[in-house]
């Protein structure tokens, strides 16, 4: 039993410099999704870039989380304690998709929290050319922005985590 809870903390990078490192790693994940977010923004079909820019942004989410050993089963083959702790790092950061299984519903929220800003980038469409650049610069920035909160989120509950075990030992 001691050496199926010790396996589970090799999933969630276990000093800062290995956080750092799956920050970074991430980070750079969410540039290059952010700039391909960009491009179909870009393309002049009102609706497109929301639909792309969903299942983007849930596939980075998955793997961030993975990253930091985050998922949803990651998490739970931890001791319930530790599970527990996870849960309510998440909740106390914000982090509403770490270690959740990313739902339609769940990015919904998250994308209405930048509604006007979406809806500027749709509107920007309308406009020849320029207006695709507006919209791609939006949309990448929108992107850019969201997963750069995640990755941060899920840091904090690595770090928490760390911290807890740490103290435990």
């Amino acid at each position: 039993m001691k050496e199926a809870q010790l396996s589970d903390w090799t999933l969630i990078p276990g000093s800062e410099l290995a956080i750092s490192a799956v920050r970074e790693r991430c980070r750079q994940m969410v540039r290059k999704r952010a700039t391909m977010a960009a491009g179909f923004s870009a393309v002049p079909v009102p609706g497109l870039d929301l639909v792309s820019d969903f299942s983007l942004f849930a596939r980075l989410v998955e793997e961030v989380n993975a990253a930091f050993g985050l998922t949803e089963k990651q998490i739970e083959r931890l001791q319930p304690q530790y599970r527990l702790l996870a849960y309510e790092a998440a909740i106390g950061i914000g982090g509403m998709m770490v270690g959740k299984l990313v739902t339609r519903e769940m990015l919904l929220r998250v994308f209405k929290k930048v509604g006007v800003r979406i809806a500027s980038k749709t509107a920007a469409k309308l406009v020849p050319v320029a207006g695709s650049v507006v919209s791609a610069a939006i949309g990448f920035a929108i992107f850019r922005k969201l997963g750069y909160q995640h990755v941060e989120a899920c840091a904090r509950v690595a770090e928490k985590l760390n911290h807890a075990r740490t103290v435990s030992a």
